[in-house]
């Protein structure tokens, strides 16, 4: 497919102190160290069984992503048809999209605290996509980064230039950036992001941030899609039952069990919002198990606010039609 034409590239890029990765043994050590056995072993034998398969586990049947010869009919149909050109030029057309989120027992120094939300970057579908999320995200004013899972454009195969992209790209935002890992993205992602890319991972994990004296709990858990590791009791076993509680889960179908754990916001992505749309923002296809008002935007459940991201980057096929791309804002208010 086709590489985006030269851009000007206002945010410079700092280089990549790795060219290469590879899952050595002690690596295995480390992330059993990290997570446990048991878990690390579940999620190998899962991505063995799992991640190249075009019909396979997951919330949907179909994964589009891991078929070349759909991607290229894909390509080629949007190619005659004289549409590939615009939906290229609306796949960089990335949005700065501004969120507010009310909540009642918010400390006081939360009050007015900015969220970057970042999800499904699969920054290694064209080499140009990193500079022209940086170049938005460049003016934007925020206090804390989060990243919704998705580093990559396929499931499986080699993912070095995910790694190299991504390091690249992340070394221009200011420590700490909490992550997730999403559907398309190994185990193995985890060790090196955090050591070049400066990410945090919170795999079924939390931990508190604290501002000025007051505190909230932010928690990860792992894909609910896919590989269906996540483990929202084990994430919140140590959270105080009144702390405020903001939850990253790369696909909106942890819904129920977030809203009855008392979640008060929690982030998503994975859907891309179709990413393929009819007009007025209609998903062809949805990529999630939830209800349909849950796959793109604000949403609430119960006594929860979600918000699901349409996607910074996409995949597949790099274009967007009636659904862009986006970085999110999102505001924290005391109400």
């Amino acid at each position: 497919m086709e590489q985006a034409k030269d851009t000007e590239i206002i945010v410079e890029l700092k280089p990549n102190p790795e060219s290469s990765w590879s899952a050595e043994p002690e690596m295995f050590d480390w992330l059993i160290n990290r997570f446990g056995v048991e878990f690390v072993r579940n999620r190998l034998q899962d991505q063995i069984k799992h991640a190249n398969k075009i019909f396979d586990r997951g919330r949907r049947l179909l994964h589009i992503e891991n078929s070349e010869w759909i991607m290229v009919v894909l390509y080629w149909g949007l190619k005659i048809i004289g549409l590939y050109d615009r939906g290229y030029k609306n796949f960089f057309d990335i949005q700065t999209v501004e969120n507010e989120v009310r909540i009642k027992n918010l400390p006081d120094a939360f009050d007015g605290y900015r969220i970057l939300h970042l999800s499904d970057l699969h920054l290694d579908i064209d080499i140009n996509l990193k500079h022209a999320i940086a170049k938005v995200i460049e003016p934007v004013e925020y206090d804390l980064a989060l990243v919704t899972g998705d580093y990559r454009a396929s499931t499986g195969g080699s993912y070095q230039l995910a790694i190299d992209e991504t390091v690249a790209f992340m070394q221009n935002l200011p420590e700490p950036v909490y992550a997730i890992l999403g559907n398309h993205d190994f185990i193995e992602f985890v060790k090196p992001l955090e050591e070049y890319a400066g990410l945090t991972f919170l795999v079924n994990e939390s931990l508190p941030i604290e501002k000025d004296g007051d505190v909230i709990w932010l928690s990860g858990v792992d894909d609910p899609n896919m590989y269906q590791l996540d483990n929202l009791k084990k994430a919140y076993a140590n959270v105080p039952e009144d702390a405020v509680k903001i939850l990253m889960s790369h696909s909106p179908e942890t819904w129920k069990e977030a809203a009855d754990l008392g979640v008060d916001f929690m982030m998503a992505g994975h859907t891309h919002g179709g990413q393929i749309c009819l007009p007025g923002g209609i998903p062809i296809i949805l990529h999630a198990k939830c209800p349909r008002t849950f796959v793109n935007g604000p949403w609430k459940h119960k006594n929860m606010q979600a918000y699901t991201s349409p996607g910074t980057g996409g995949c597949g096929v790099p274009v967007r039609f009636n659904c862009p791309p986006e970085i999110t804002i999102h505001t924290l208010r005391k109400a």
